[in-house]
């Protein structure tokens, strides 16, 4: 079963103008569970908006998303939620970390929907920290650098070990070394949780690191899917 299933996408802000073309355009993308892609797209391209897609947090236009054999918009709200937090992990390009709570907080809160047993939720948060290099577990996120900062989003995105995990343009924030740091941070946390990566980005250097390089306008201009 794949980690992630796309078919027939299309998306548009306003459903009423059946004339302009949808902000975002994809006719078939599977990402097969433990598998890392890149998924290149220039500023504005629907990157971010594709994410929001997949993560059930926007409703498509047309077409299906598929998370482990299920599609999250055939899902009530709150068991969509639920679904999200066990199968999903996500990687905001402003990391989107609680402020006012700590960085075990912020990790704890990834584990608030997993079937990963309330007994052994600090252990594991306080592990994860650990392992990404933050010794400060209850420092507030104001308190951190932005690195630091991105390993406890990339801590509290893998987590519940999820299915997948979407990265939002990761490296936005960051300095060039401090870049191929942080991707590999990512993919080596997604690799030890046995979580399958999407990671979207404009930046050029991203290809380096991935084996498997898509670009979101070849998607598009794939897609089998009409204007309506």
């Amino acid at each position: 079963m794949a980690a992630l299933r796309i078919e027939d996408l299309s998306f548009r802000y306003d459903r009423g103008a059946v004339d302009a073309p949808p902000v975002v355009r994809v006719g078939h993308f599977e990402l097969a569970d433990g598998e890392m892609a890149l998924l290149r797209g220039h500023s504005g391209s629907g990157k971010t908006t594709l994410l929001s897609l997949v993560a059930g947090l926007l409703e498509p236009t047309l077409g299906r998303v598929e998370i482990a054999g299920q599609n999250p918009h055939a899902l009530r709200s709150g068991a969509r939620d639920r679904f999200r937090g066990r199968h999903l992990g996500l990687v905001f390009q402003t990391f989107n970390l609680l402020h006012g709570f700590s960085a075990m907080e912020n990790v704890l809160a990834g584990l608030m929907f997993s079937k990963i047993p309330r007994k052994e939720h600090n252990d594991r948060a306080r592990a994860l920290l650990d392992r990404l290099g933050i010794d400060r577990v209850d420092a507030r996120p104001e308190e951190l650098s932005v690195g630091q900062q991105q390993r406890v989003a990339v801590a509290r995105a893998v987590a519940a070990k999820p299915t997948l995990v979407l990265a939002d343009e990761p490296t936005a924030s960051l300095d060039p070394e401090n870049a191929d740091t942080a991707i590999e941070l990512i993919k080596g946390a997604c690799a030890e949780a046995g979580a399958a990566l999407l990671c979207v980005s404009h930046d050029p250097a991203a290809s380096g690191h991935f084996e498997r390089v898509e670009d979101l306008a070849s998607l598009a201009a794939a897609a089998n899917v009409g204007h309506g």
